[in-house]
């Protein structure tokens, strides 16, 4: 939408949309805002959609809130989905992965992106059950899982145990671990001290300065990257650093290096670091391999404590790559 970011003081169509869209997805106005006016009636309810899809809550709708406020207007069944470019996205492509994880297939993260892993775990539930087997979504694949899905209302998700399984099989070792570490501006001094000490530790590194996360994804993606660590500024009082996570699915490993990083850069004693917090932002949701996303707190004390921080990280990845998910 051309009109993003919609904020406290702004009236007009966007705002009018945006009041809707909360309301389809169940958030209250109270209606204590006129339709059309962005007051804080309004920021709360973005505030509050925010915390529900593990969004920083800002009570500000930009482009990522307004995506994901799009993505809830989707349920089960409202369109056939199927593998295409670009990508379809929504809620109802989480419901079906997660339907189909509880069942034992692999349809990757729970991240509402119907990619090529959703497709191939359609394909083999289709064969599974008896239908064509086209890869496509539409309404005999939902009675199927509708059918099926109480037997699995508990189960864990398979791309959960899959990660793990992963993890659990690399070597214990930093020695040819692909790092990708992403910045998008102001931390390029810190993203290379951190370079600079991962591949004298016999890593194999990549950086990405590209400004939109989405790209960084890719390239981290293409990379083969075994763990990805993102870093920004941030106007915060403190530093947070968070892992993917959406309902239905938490990344293990990314869950288990925020922590270690939180409790390396609280050793230095320079910082005030939150609890790692689980995220749904899109270069989280993008990544296939376990990530974390750094947002630091004030500029000068990063900059004077660079070369702390950056074998703080090395420190929270040699203890990473000896446990990747908590005992």
């Amino acid at each position: 939408m051309d009109a993003l970011p919609i904020r406290i003081g702004d009236h007009g169509d966007a705002v009018r949309d945006l009041q809707q869209r909360l309301t389809a997805a169940g958030v209250d106005l109270h209606s204590r805002d006129p339709r059309g006016a962005f007051g804080q009636p309004t920021a709360d309810a973005v505030q509050a959609f925010q915390v529900s899809r593990r969004l920083p809550a800002t009570g500000i709708c930009d482009q990522t809130t307004w995506s994901a406020l799009v993505e809830a207007g989707y349920r089960p069944g409202d369109r056939l989905l199927y593998l295409r470019s670009p990508m379809i996205r929504g809620d109802d492509v989480a419901e079906l992965q997660r339907a189909l994880g509880a069942l034992g297939f692999d349809a990757g993260r729970v991240d509402g992106i119907f990619g090529p892993n959703t497709e191939g775990a359609v394909l083999d539930f289709q064969r599974n059950v008896g239908l064509p087997a086209d890869g496509r979504c539409g309404q005999a694949v939902l009675a199927s899982l509708a059918r099926l899905g109480r037997r699995a209302e508990h189960s864990t998700i398979v791309a959960g145990v899959r990660e793990r399984e992963r993890l659990r099989s690399r070597p214990p070792v930093l020695a040819d671990l692909r790092v990708v570490l992403g910045e998008a501006g102001g931390l390029d001094v810190l993203v290379t001290a951190i370079d600079r000490v991962l591949q004298d530790a016999s890593a194999v590194v990549a950086v990405s300065h590209h400004p939109h996360p989405s790209v960084q994804a890719v390239e981290a993606n293409d990379f083969n990257a075994d763990v990805y660590l993102g870093f920004s500024l941030s106007d915060r009082p403190s530093c947070e650093v968070a892992y993917y996570a959406t309902t239905g699915f938490e990344s293990a490993g990314g869950q288990r290096l925020a922590g270690l990083v939180v409790e390396a850069w609280r050793a230095l004693d320079r910082l005030e670091v939150d609890a790692p917090c689980g995220r749904a932002i899109t270069v989280l949701r993008e990544t296939r391999m376990p990530a974390v996303v750094c947002q630091l707190a004030p500029p000068a004390t990063i900059v004077e404590h660079t070369a702390e921080l950056a074998q703080a990280v090395l420190r929270a990845l040699t203890e990473w790559v000896k446990g990747p998910i908590e005992p």
